[in-house]
């Protein structure tokens, strides 16, 4: 089940809500949003509903031994690494590795069939960061299984982020409150999020697809940066769309996430676009990997080669396809070179601006590429191929509808900070105020426009994917 299907936001949704709104006890609200977390999981992956439940009632028992045996908790620990790794391993990373094989190999080696279940990495990455954290003594374990399972498979993060930290959630899994005026905020922080899914995502997305899969004949240097700015567009927003809805959805329940994005197109260089981009990964490879390789604290060339570690990892964890390691390598190379060279963080903004942009731009057209081969291709005639060719054109032209146009200005507009801005208005009136009120009137009314506009979308269009779902 997707956020953006009428059957999310026309049953199953509403009847949560209702629900939970009339039990009386936290302990019932939590039992209602494990059922109803494993329902949402299952109506997708009915089978690995059992490998979820599974996985959590593993994590938790090892956190349980890590807690009471100082002796043991090193090796219960590696455990606990090695067997969500192999988990991760065998269903995401099996047909990338035979692949491999054959075709270094020049072997046949039968590609297994295996069916990956939808947001495996995010959920194995959540119960590892929740283990780790207990043994270094950064929470206290939990003794019931059931507040265990309902951080590792609530709903709205479960299948596509952010990764929530234990830590982070721990004391509202417990007692937390919500009021008819946070429950709205939810709402329309899921509402924005639902918008750029289906008005702005779906709209540059199917832009972007439609020339990722033309013949490289039919692709000019124009063509191809119109697909790689139509991907940059629709990769934003769609994950930052789906974390306002998983943040938006968790307000609604009581649960406050950390924020996902930064507005990271206003990046002035690598550094600062992974300070601002897929914030919850990029913090739990931090602590889960960049420190305990050294961090920064020994010394420059160090520094360098844990970044680039990092980054393949980072690379590795988004697919099983080396386009995706090579995107992360690509980054982990500019921040290399961002370490030896500190100058390219401190240019002039506008450059530094284009800097960042450009090589953001460049390494999604790898990480969107079906093969490197393809993305080879596309990076070449973007930099290269100024023919003007008449197919390359027609194939442009044919994407230059008014509503793909009227929705790129929108796009390219709201990545700016606009939300700063627009907290920064608001910060200035007082609370009661005239004004105040006004604004917040023209939001609700604006973000039900918006809902009644993506309920019209999704009725009349069959394109609705979730770029991070295969994560």
């Amino acid at each position: 089940m997707v956020f953006s299907s009428f059957e999310f936001l026309c049953i199953f949704l509403p009847v949560l809500c209702i629900v939970y709104a009339i039990l009386p006890s936290i302990r019932w609200k939590n039992g209602l949003l494990i059922i109803g977390s494993l329902l949402f999981y299952a109506y997708g992956e009915p089978v690995y509903v059992l490998l979820m439940i599974g996985s959590s009632l593993v994590h938790y028992l090892l956190a349980m031994e890590i807690s009471k045996s100082a002796s043991a908790k090193n090796p219960l620990l590696a455990l606990d690494v090695i067997l969500s790794l192999v988990v991760l391993g065998l269903f995401k990373y099996t047909g990338m590795i035979v692949t491999t094989i054959n075709q270094i190999a020049h072997s046949n080696i039968p590609v297994p069939a295996i069916v990956m279940p939808i947001g495996i990495s995010f959920f194995t990455f959540q119960s590892m960061s929740y283990v780790i954290d207990v043994y270094r003594e950064r929470v206290e374990v939990q003794t019931n299984f059931f507040k265990v399972l309902l951080y590792i498979s609530f709903f709205p993060q479960l299948i596509a982020g952010p990764i929530v930290k234990y830590r982070d959630i721990s004391k509202e899994i417990d007692e937390r409150h919500t009021d008819a005026q946070q429950v709205m905020q939810g709402l329309q922080r899921f509402i924005i999020g639902l918008s750029k899914k289906v008005l702005i995502s779906n709209t540059v997305g199917q832009v972007a697809d439609h020339i990722f899969a033309a013949q490289a004949s039919s692709i000019n240097g124009v063509t191809a940066w119109l697909a790689a700015i139509s991907y940059l567009l629709q990769i934003y927003y769609d994950f930052s769309g789906y974390s306002d809805m998983a943040i938006g959805l968790g307000q609604v329940f009581g649960f406050h996430f950390r924020e996902n994005f930064d507005h990271p197109y206003d990046a002035t260089c690598i550094r600062d676009f992974w300070r601002k981009w897929h914030i919850s990964l990029s913090s739990w490879f931090k602590d889960y990997v960049y420190i305990p390789l050294g961090g920064n604290r020994k010394g420059k060339v160090r520094t360098a080669i844990n970044k680039l570690i990092v980054f393949f990892l980072t690379g590795l964890w988004h697919g099983a396809n080396w386009t995706f390691v090579v995107w992360g390598l690509f980054h982990g190379c500019f921040l290399m070179l961002e370490e030896f060279v500190p100058k390219l963080q401190k240019l002039p903004r506008v450059v530094a601006h284009i800097y960042s942009l450009v090589v953001v731009t460049v390494g999604f057209v790898i990480f969107r590429a079906d093969t490197l081969a393809q993305g080879w291709m596309f990076i070449r005639k973007m930099f290269s191929d100024f023919s003007m060719s008449a197919a390359g054109n027609s194939l442009a032209m044919q994407q230059m509808t008014p509503w793909f146009i009227f929705i790129l200005v929108i796009a390219v507009l709201c990545a700016a900070p606009v939300n700063s801005l627009v907290k920064g208005i608001r910060s200035k009136m007082t609370e009661g105020s005239k004004g105040l009120a006004v604004c917040g009137t023209i939001k609700s009314v604006f973000t039900l426009v918006l809902l009644l506009w993506c309920m019209i979308r999704l009725s009349g269009n069959a394109y609705n994917p979730f770029i991070y779902f295969r994560f």
